[in-house]
């Protein structure tokens, strides 16, 4: 906190702090005495949150918005991804020697959700949080792979950047190479791609309405080591779908060409990790 007036993020922050419950009903006079704010600055902070679906106001009345309500229910799934995900990342790091990760698309980035075995490979570079372009990593591009060409085209921006002189930064060569993914039902590899004498080796967790994340396997860059992971990944991979969709009929993995739902469909377990995360 400043020490002077506070500043609009404080301000919107302590508004928003007295929607204790996801069934908090509060009048502009119950939000002005529990936050100390002027009346006038609550309510045109009140109604900005309106505007963007944070809040909803009913009569008198103000209550979280979907956007809150859908915000807390991504924090608890993103919660069970990684808890799902956290005794096969060790098991894959203890049976391949490499460094195991968890990853999520979040726009055109790849969002490093969990990872395991980092002192064996120190130059991996590679942190919780972190965010890569999706394009340059494996896991992006097995991600990708299950989304249509024109879907991929929509999503990634027309000047593909580049991490080494080994990243892919052509459409038209990006698009064989997710073609090549495909044939291989989704096995991904990068080669010096994010860094220089570093590949990498992935592969997407399917669920029955879309694939947005998944399994990669880090590590110095030596001749036939990731080739040699992948029936390992490819096996964790299945494990963990199956530990966060148990139900999900075997048929129901969704294909190349529709795998990238509309927003509101996206899977409700992935966590929009776009605030405290950095670009590498």
């Amino acid at each position: 906190m400043t020490t002077g007036s506070p500043s609009m993020i404080e301000r919107m922050t302590l508004i928003m702090s007295v929607f204790d419950t996801d069934t908090s009903m509060l009048r502009l006079v119950d939000v002005t005495e529990r936050t100390g704010l002027a009346r006038s600055t609550t309510h045109r902070i009140l109604e900005q949150l309106v505007g963007y679906g944070w809040l909803r106001h009913t009569g008198d009345f103000y209550l979280l918005g979907a956007r809150s309500k859908e915000l807390g229910a991504k924090v608890v799934n993103h919660s069970r991804l990684r808890t799902a995900a956290a005794p096969i990342l060790h098991t894959l790091h203890a049976e391949t020697g490499l460094v195991a990760h968890l990853g999520y698309l979040d726009g055109t980035d790849v969002v490093y959700l969990d990872k395991v075995g980092g002192q064996a490979f120190p130059r991996v570079p590679t942190r919780v949080g972190i965010r890569i372009p999706a394009h340059a990593t494996a896991l992006g591009k097995s991600v990708l792979s299950f989304w249509s060409p024109e879907q991929v085209d929509t999503l990634l921006p027309a000047k593909l950047s580049a991490r080494t002189a080994s990243t892919i930064v052509d459409r038209g060569s990006l698009h064989l190479e997710l073609a090549r993914i495909r044939a291989r039902n989704g096995l991904a590899f990068d080669r010096q791609e994010v860094a220089f004498g570093i590949g990498c080796v992935a592969a997407a967790l399917r669920a029955p309405t879309g694939v947005h994340a998944g399994f990669s396997l880090s590590g110095d860059l030596r001749p036939g080591v990731f080739e040699r992971s992948a029936p390992v990944l490819l096996a964790a991979a299945r494990r963990a779908t199956e530990a966060l969709f148990p139900d999900a009929p075997g048929d129901s993995v969704v294909r190349e060409g529709n795998a990238a739902p509309e927003s509101s469909r996206v899977l409700s377990w992935m966590l929009d990790m776009s605030r405290g995360t950095e670009r590498l």
